[in-house]
């Protein structure tokens, strides 16, 4: 997957809850991420396909693999553990992530017939319970390749998401006795106290942990670790009539910057 994908597909990890009918905390509620209004990263995705060999050098860690349609161990990375890249035809890319015997994500890749963007498609079965997350992307060539290497060879920026799935745009939040709960349609969630220890996010296959602290009346902040590693800071603030929540995300394993706009459903 690309970084932005990875980035909105984790932009909470989180009990599925009831949004109350008076919420008490600025925070309760199901909220739903606003794609066209949200700034995506600029540091692009780098690529190279030549002679036969896939390298993802912007991966968190970066990996190599034979481009021959067949899986291919990688290591370091917490939501796969093998690769396949299959060349469809000169301008046309595909990828199937695989974790165990488990095909967790599959993505197809497509170059414009002048080189300057980039198409994707994929489809997301990370989370533990099975659900799927699908959608699409649009994404600019900032460099080119070397003489000889595929289309999809060299840097890319994203610049728009679209059809998403409405399983992987909606959040639910709920604040209570200084307790925190975030969840998602697909499956993860946690509940943790604000300003204490870090907790294991239900559902989440990557082993990811989050802490979360009050910045504010209308603001909270969440960390993520993976052992023992911070990997992804989130800050959340409510608008003062509570309609909408910006929320900035660092991700600090690619070094990525995006910020959502998310409104009150």
């Amino acid at each position: 997957m690309t970084m932005t994908r990875m980035l909105l597909l984790g932009l909470f990890a989180p009990l599925v809850v009831a949004a109350p009918a008076l919420a008490e905390s600025p925070f309760d509620g199901t909220w739903k991420i606003d794609l066209g209004a949200s700034k995506l990263p600029e540091k692009p995705d780098v690529f190279l396909l030549k002679d036969g060999v896939y390298e993802c050098r912007s991966c968190a860690p970066a990996f190599k693999v034979k481009a021959d349609g067949a899986f291919h161990s990688v290591a370091g990375h917490p939501y796969y553990d093998a690769v396949s890249i299959k060349v469809v035809d000169p301008r046309t890319v595909v990828e199937t992530d695989r974790k165990g015997a488990k095909t967790v994500v599959s993505s197809t890749n497509s170059v414009s017939a002048d080189g300057r963007t980039l198409d994707f498609s994929f489809k997301d079965m990370t989370a533990a319970s099975g659900a799927v997350v699908t959608g699409k992307g649009t994404q600019t060539r900032v460099a080119r390749g070397p003489a000889g290497s595929h289309a999809i060879s060299g840097s890319w920026r994203t610049t728009s998401l679209s059809n998403f799935s409405e399983n992987g745009l909606v959040l639910t939040f709920k604040e209570q006795g200084g307790m925190f709960s975030m969840s998602t349609p697909t499956g993860q969630s946690y509940t943790a106290k604000f300003g204490g220890p870090a907790v294991p996010v239900k559902g989440d296959t990557g082993g990811t942990h989050a802490a979360v602290k009050k910045t504010g009346p209308r603001a909270f902040e969440e960390t993520d670790t993976r052992g023992g590693k911070v990997v992804m800071v989130i800050a959340g603030t409510v608008s003062p009539d509570g309609k909408t929540m910006t929320a900035t995300v660092d991700d600090r394993e690619h070094g990525g910057h995006a910020t959502y706009r998310l409104a009150r459903q």
